[in-house]
């Protein structure tokens, strides 16, 4: 939104509630690799009828503005749609060595696809070095889009989210067309803008620095394609896309010549780790991590060729596990590791302000309702986590939940009660802010001003 669509949205809607948001216009709802990805395997497209419904259909189902997908590259030069071009990953022991099972099979890490059941892609798992790290799995740049047809999704994050495991093997991985597809046909039945916001997924490696698995470079410039199935599918209204990226030089590189010569013109996204910084400058030698893109002046260089910035949350709320007598962080569930169930929230950050002073968006990364992802301080209530954000006036949010995510969008907008016929969530926000209330649950000390 530019500042003309702000001075028509603020004249269209004179009685909206205020919202501190760049222009006051509603937070959007990003399905974060679909938005249903809290209930099925991530990135998954498909309508088999009752609930075997893919995660992008879900989260469109749910109410997401917008569907996430994260695009890599296959042998032929086809976009598919997957978080990583790891298909799965194997674990390795300290010298790099694969570890095996008792049955012989390689120990699986992580994996959203059921590749290692296939014995006739046995000898594609292979080690490459990706952005820096030296990792063993199978890639998808080594595989055709018809072998790819041939694999199913699986659920990635099984021991958190075991009830999704029912959904393995049905879905097939889809390409980038298949998620553009879903879009319009979806708009075309609800009559509701329901738009995408692709990632180019490791630029630097798929250009420059990757190879395939005889060892020859791969050398495809993702940035080029996306624009080119963009335009192939006469998709290209910049209302209903957003590009993002980890990297700098792709994004330049789509601001300054890909888009102008395609004659399109798609809002950029500058996409913030907590820490490190962009492969391309680790790559290039260039001497600056995300924290420096953040200062007020990095902000105003990014505002040259981006729309705005999605940062992981805990840039603008941290947090942080509460130390034992010994100095040591303490494991609150007991679960042998400190992750965010862990861990108490702190004063929130000046970087929504400052990013709006720059006349940039602000789409922060990832929530998430499961127990394990949720600082205490929220006691179990997801929809408190958005509002926080909201309060600080964050301009959209990626969500494995976009049923919570709409949720949370329409109380902040006032818009009236919603109403699910499903078992996704709870049936009325009356409900929700009664259960709050009958929880006495409040916000700390901290958040209360959040807003200021």
């Amino acid at each position: 939104m530019n500042s003309v669509h702000a001075i028509d949205f603020r004249s269209r809607n004179p009685n909206f509630p205020k919202l501190n948001t760049l222009y006051g216009q509603p937070p959007i709802v990003i399905g974060h690799r679909g938005g249903g990805t809290g209930y099925r395997p991530e990135h998954t497209v498909g309508d088999f009828g009752r609930d075997l419904i893919g995660s992008h259909n879900l989260g469109i189902q749910f109410g997401a503005d917008y569907i996430e997908p994260d695009l890599v590259v296959t042998k032929d030069g086809v976009l598919i749609v997957r978080h990583e071009p790891l298909l799965a990953t194997v674990k390795t022991d300290n010298n790099g060595k694969i570890v095996y099972d008792e049955h012989g099979k390689a120990s699986i890490q992580e994996a959203t696809t059921n590749v290692a059941d296939f014995s006739e892609f046995a000898k594609r798992l292979t080690t490459k070095v990706l952005d820096g790290n030296r990792v063993t799995g199978w890639f998808a740049e080594d595989f055709t889009l018809a072998e790819i047809k041939k694999l199913r999704a699986i659920e990635r994050l099984p021991n958190i989210r075991p009830q999704n495991t029912q959904y393995n093997g049905l879905f097939q991985i889809p390409t980038f067309d298949e998620v553009i597809n879903l879009a319009k046909r979806s708009e075309a039945k609800t009559g509701r803008k329901i738009g995408i916001y692709p990632e180019t997924k490791h630029p630097t490696y798929f250009a420059e620095a990757g190879k395939y698995l005889d060892g020859t470079p791969i050398h495809v410039n993702t940035s080029q394609l996306l624009i080119d199935r963009l335009v192939a599918n006469g998709y290209t209204n910049r209302d209903r896309i957003f590009i993002q990226s980890f990297e700098v030089s792709n994004l330049k590189e789509l601001k300054n010549k890909i888009m102008p010569a395609a004659g399109v013109d798609i809002p950029l996204i500058q996409l913030i780790d907590s820490s490190g910084a962009p492969y391309d400058f680790i790559y290039h030698k260039v001497a600056q991590t995300y924290a420096d893109l953040i200062t007020p002046k990095g902000l105003t260089l990014v505002k040259t060729y981006a729309t705005g910035i999605g940062p992981d949350k805990r840039l603008i709320v941290p947090a942080s596990a509460r130390l034992d007598k010994q100095g040591q962080p303490i494991d609150i569930n007991r679960d042998g590791q400190i992750r965010d169930a862990d861990n108490f929230l702190k004063q929130p950050t000046s970087l929504v302000s400052d990013a709006h002073n720059a006349g940039l968006l602000v789409h922060p990364y990832t929530f998430r309702s499961d127990s394990y992802f949720l600082s205490p301080d929220y006691h179990g209530q997801p929809l408190l986590e958005y509002e926080q954000f909201i309060k600080l006036g964050i301009d959209g949010y990626f969500t494995d939940f976009a049923n919570y995510g709409y949720v949370a969008k329409q109380q902040a907008t006032a818009m009236g009660v919603v109403e699910f016929d499903n078992q996704y969530s709870p049936r009325t926000l009356g409900f929700l802010k009664k259960k709050r209330e009958n929880l006495n649950l409040g916000w700390p000390r901290f958040f209360r001003n959040a807003s200021m």
